[in-house]
């Protein structure tokens, strides 16, 4: 029986190290610094743990000897400077916490119950001070996407990219039920995609998959969270390269990023457009620095770029009249064709 106390009472001295490294971690930044008495008052209020300044001073100096990254304040004193106001330099800054938790709620492709557990993952980087903050960040909306395989999928994925094999799976679209359906053939049996990923990318929010569809040998994007079933195939991927549109190059994630703005599939070409001038800005943070403008007037400005067809399409629609599409004339006219389609559907 005195041999279970002995072990019993040595047993908090030796996590008392462990404790100091938690009440650094939740109480402690550069703003909110803690002394030896604090910390004391601490781990009798929260541990039941009555120790000595010296002791709490001895286990503080073995975390800084270990490299922990203490953060400390230096007094002047005749026998030699004593250290207090002690802190943690946490590992994020509030602001570098607030902007990843702000990009997981503008990302509609992880579902709201994911978002909910990665949020109090990401707090737990820092402190309980920080839990202040996040109270201000407005309710997440529930009409997020609902596959719960969204990161099964990437992790997936991930594996079929490092090690170069095909995928299979299921691509899910919404019905008028509002919710989300496998797409089908004409027989009605579940469409099977089979492809070669190459890269898993960002954009607007959702998340994407860039890979090459078996049937066809050009490149494709389909959305994380809409696919679902997926599997590992045995067979290897098609190089990137060999691809039509690629010109034997190998993929450049930024530059295909800048040129598919809507992230739709078809070809890429050197488009010129004519814009107002208060557009500039706009051009720039969709397409990229690597623009050419010329032809500078008072009001209007031309702008070449390399750029995915639909995508200009879809570009000059959104933005009309302020942008016009003046070459290739294929695309010029193919606008002009689907303007007038549309002031004919407004006319019936």
């Amino acid at each position: 029986m005195v041999r279970e106390m002995r072990m019993y009472t040595k047993q908090p001295k030796k996590l008392l190290i462990l404790y100091i490294m938690e009440i650094f971690q939740k109480y402690t930044d550069e703003n909110h610094r803690l002394s030896q008495k604090e910390i004391g008052d601490i781990l009798e209020k929260e541990y039941d743990m009555q120790v000595e300044r010296k002791a709490i001073k001895r286990n503080i100096m073995d975390l800084i000897e270990a490299d922990w990254n203490i953060g400390y304040t230096e007094v002047p004193r005749k026998g030699g400077p004593v250290l207090t106001d002690f802190y943690l330099k946490q590992k994020f800054t509030y602001e570098e916490l607030r902007m990843l938790i702000d990009s997981l709620l503008f990302s509609r492709h992880i579902p709201y119950h994911f978002v909910k557990e990665l949020i109090g993952k990401l707090e737990s980087l820092s402190n309980v001070y920080f839990h202040s903050h996040v109270q201000h960040i407005h309710p997440l909306p529930e009409d997020r996407s609902k596959n719960k395989d969204i990161f099964l999928n990437i992790g997936l994925l991930d594996e079929a990219i490092h090690f170069n094999k095909k995928v299979s799976f299921e691509y899910m679209e919404y019905g008028s039920d509002k919710e989300l359906h496998s797409k089908r053939t004409v027989d009605g049996s579940v469409r099977i995609y089979i492809v070669t990923p190459y890269q898993m990318a960002a954009k607007d929010g959702k998340y994407y998959l860039i890979c090459n569809y078996d049937k066809y040998n050009d490149i494709s994007n389909y959305r994380v969270d809409r696919i679902r079933n997926i599997q590992i195939l045995k067979e290897s991927g098609k190089p990137f390269e060999s691809l039509e549109g690629t010109n034997g190059q190998r993929l450049n994630l930024t530059e295909y990023m800048n040129e598919h703005i809507y992230m739709y599939s078809s070809s890429n070409s050197y488009v010129k457009i004519r814009i107002v001038k208060p557009m500039i800005s706009d051009v720039i943070d969709i397409f990229g620095k690597n623009v050419q403008f010329y032809d500078e007037s008072e009001t209007h400005i031309s702008v070449r770029v390399r750029v995915n067809e639909r995508s200009i399409l879809q570009f000059a629609k959104n933005f009309a009249p302020d942008v016009v599409i003046l070459s290739p004339e294929r695309l010029r006219n193919q606008m002009r064709l689907e303007l007038e389609s549309a002031l004919q559907a407004y006319k019936e």
